[in-house]
């Protein structure tokens, strides 16, 4: 899984490192003074990396809890985002991540307790109710069986009924998850492309089938289950190719159930796409017409909120309008 462990000289005698360290016994083990000695060094190639990633354990400074982005959930209080990870398993073409960080290491922040405490300010400067997204920079389950992230937080979100937290992901890595009590405030977030766009554009991800299988089970178990259709990639066979998509999602899923499903269109900072061009200059994908806005870059082609109102109607023949969102 990594070509070799790194890992911060002034965490190494804490117990989860020590615990990864003894578990990939087999793997070089390389000491540094702060992660980003290698993570951010110059002249490092996202593509040529990502075939041979190695991990990092860091300990996170500064703020671990931050404000959501505008428009990347739904309503219902005060919005944070914190990410326990940087970087994912997956290789997904279109991924802004790839954009951003000059490396494809896998960053594993091991100070949980500290994420803890600032969520549970969080928590009490809200007390009407606030939401917290995992898997922003990051897939937060993908890497469950290193990080142990679900054992750890479900436990205090459990404790905190007031608070919800929203786990988007596209793995199918749920048995921590079924092996616990189903947590009311807790929603698992799947995220689905189109077939033929996830065959040609979501490399290492586990296939629709696999994913759904996985929602099911968690579905069927107790847990709260969430659709988010994004990134949406448009093509002549767009409205066609999602009729499909939905008819097959909600052949598996019980959709009274369903927390929310959101429906989101390809963006990412103008910035990151220009670096991510130049990773894969023969990429079809972003051959397509762009069109940049207030610095977001987004796809033009078969675009337009004709097609995306389309898509809506379809989508709202399985779901009611409050289950239903549009990702900014």
């Amino acid at each position: 899984m990594f070509s070799a462990i790194y890992f911060e000289k002034a965490i190494k005698d804490h117990p989860r490192v020590l615990e990864l360290l003894a578990r990939f016994s087999q793997l070089p083990h390389i000491e540094c003074e702060r992660y980003g000695e290698v993570f951010n060094r110059s002249a490092q190639n996202f593509r040529i990396q990502k075939q041979h990633p190695a991990l990092i354990l860091a300990r996170k400074h500064g703020n671990c809890v931050l404000p959501a982005p505008a428009g990347y959930g739904f309503e219902g209080g005060e919005s944070y985002y914190f990410s326990h990870m940087m970087n994912c398993l997956y290789d997904c073409r279109y991924c802004f991540l790839q954009g951003m960080y000059r490396s494809a290491h896998y960053v594993l922040f091991i100070n949980y307790e500290d994420f803890a405490a600032e969520i549970q300010t969080r928590i009490k400067e809200s007390p009407e109710g606030t939401i917290f997204y995992s898997g922003y920079d990051c897939d937060s389950l993908a890497m469950e069986p290193v990080s142990h992230f679900c054992q750890f937080f479900m436990p205090l979100f459990a404790q905190n009924p007031h608070a919800v937290l929203e786990i988007r992901t596209k793995s199918t890595q749920v048995r921590d998850l079924l092996e616990m009590q189903p947590i009311a405030n807790c929603v698992i977030a799947m995220s689905f492309t189109a077939k033929q766009a996830s065959k040609r554009f979501e490399h290492k991800v586990p296939s629709i089938e696999k994913r759904l299988d996985a929602l099911g089970k968690l579905q069927r178990a107790g847990w709260k289950v969430a659709l988010r259709f994004e990134p949406i990639v448009y093509n002549s066979k767009v409205l066609s190719d999602y009729a499909e998509l939905f008819e097959h999602v909600f052949s598996v899923l019980e959709r009274s159930q369903i927390h929310s499903a959101s429906i989101g269109e390809f963006r990412m900072p103008s910035d990151f796409y220009k670096t991510i061009v130049k990773l894969y200059p023969d990429e079809a994908l972003f051959a397509s017409p762009i069109e940049v806005i207030d610095g977001m870059a987004s796809l033009q082609e078969g675009a337009g909120q004709d097609t995306l109102a389309a898509l809506e109607a379809q989508l709202l023949n399985y779901v009611s309008p409050a289950q239903y969102y549009r990702c900014a």
